[in-house]
């Protein structure tokens, strides 16, 4: 099970990410998670929405270069150790973690983390098998 992130490569000057995001208000497009790295020539904004398809297709008309890239999205309580009994579960199935970011919530009991992994199939069955919540990008719209 995976949930489908975008990337947006933008240059790394100012107003660059603010004109972006101004796109996705125009359209009325709410961002559930959202990661942003940056090298000296541009940046790349991860994030995660409702709508995969109708928000690519808004940045592709706007001119954005986008791609769209699984990831493992995973629910887990929001106390000490939970995010550490994740990446174990990733050490003990020799899973590769890419990157990883987390999404705000309203809850105070749960926590929830987005990862980049190699395999993400292999991931959600790791992490299901050791019983911890896998989500879907249906779970991630009713944040």
């Amino acid at each position: 099970m995976s949930v489908k992130q975008i990337s947006v490569f933008l240059e790394n000057k100012p107003g660059q990410l603010n004109q972006m995001t101004n796109v996705l208000s125009e359209h009325d497009i709410d961002m559930k998670a959202l990661s942003l790295a940056e090298t000296t020539d541009f940046g790349i904004a991860r994030f995660i929405v409702d709508d995969v398809l109708e928000t690519v297709t808004v940045l592709n008309q706007e001119g954005y270069i986008s791609r769209l890239t699984p990831v493992v999205a995973v629910e887990i309580p929001d106390e000490p150790g939970a995010l550490n009994r994740v990446l174990q579960v990733f050490t003990d199935n020799e899973i590769n973690l890419e990157y990883m970011y987390a999404i705000l919530s309203s809850e105070g009991q749960k926590a929830y983390m987005i990862f980049k992994v190699h395999d993400d199939a292999k991931a959600s069955a790791a992490l299901t098998a050791a019983g911890i919540q896998v989500l879907n990008q249906e779970d991630l719209s009713e944040l």
